[in-house]
């Protein structure tokens, strides 16, 4: 089982979880992240981390952000890997 970001790290984009991601499966979109699906060892460092409460066990999302189990598979090949932390988008 992965990990997921949902949708409250659409437009700010904390970067707080990358920095404690063991096996770096964060990956950068232009306005969030994303979690490889196939490289997150479920180890949960990252949840406590997200200021904003994004990141979420696959089968724990809830209803109404489902589609983002598939928009982080889909998006996070596509994306470059980040394992530094940067400026969010918002303060």
């Amino acid at each position: 089982m992965a990990h997921v970001v949902g949708n409250a790290c659409f437009g700010c984009k904390f970067t707080d979880c990358v920095e404690v991601c063991p096996v770096e499966c964060f990956y950068e979109g232009e306005q969030m992240l994303y979690i490889h699906p196939d490289e997150c060892i479920d180890c949960e460092a990252c949840v406590v981390e997200c200021p904003v409460e994004a990141i979420y066990e696959e089968f724990n999302i809830p209803e109404d952000e489902e589609a983002y189990v598939a928009h982080n598979a889909e998006m996070a090949p596509q994306s470059p890997s980040i394992t530094e932390r940067k400026k969010p988008l918002i303060d």
